[in-house]
């Protein structure tokens, strides 16, 4: 059977300041909507389901994440996922500058974790909280001399 991934879902508390932030990094916006009804109620498993959504594509066209602002049931608020939580873990992208995305990051006030790591000469990286306490990690190949 052929498999094919089409999107990440994150839920989050302003949609517009996500988006906003996304964007800056690069990512387009390709489509938007308000989405309920039954057919919702039975995708998503909850009764009353109610939510603005937009889809945000990599310049490159193959990653899309799915941004969703719950309007019916209220959002719950939880702690932000640690790096060493099981679960959904984090958002990566690769960057041609990681001190440019991390400007842009810091103008929407998110910042590392700690710092900016080099993986072997081979990538620098680093973890940053974006809106809605998403893990986002930020990468840079390096190329070597």
């Amino acid at each position: 059977m052929p498999i094919k991934l089409e999107n990440v879902g994150i839920a989050v508390r302003d949609l517009e300041a996500t988006i906003a932030f996304f964007t800056d990094l690069g990512l387009e916006v390709v489509g938007r909507d308000t989405v309920s009804g039954e057919w919702t109620d039975t995708a998503v498993g909850l009764d009353g389901n109610h939510a603005k959504i937009a889809m945000l594509r990599t310049p490159d066209g193959h990653g899309v994440l799915e941004l969703f602002e719950y309007l019916h049931p209220d959002a719950l608020e939880t702690e932000p996922t640690l790096p060493n939580e099981i679960g959904m873990h984090r958002v990566a992208f690769s960057v041609d500058d990681i001190d440019d995305a991390l400007a842009i990051a810091a103008k929407h006030g998110c910042h590392p974790l700690r710092g900016v790591a080099t993986y072997e000469d081979i990538y620098k990286l680093t973890y940053v909280r974006g809106p809605s306490g998403i893990l986002v990690m930020l990468a840079q190949a390096l190329t070597k001399a």
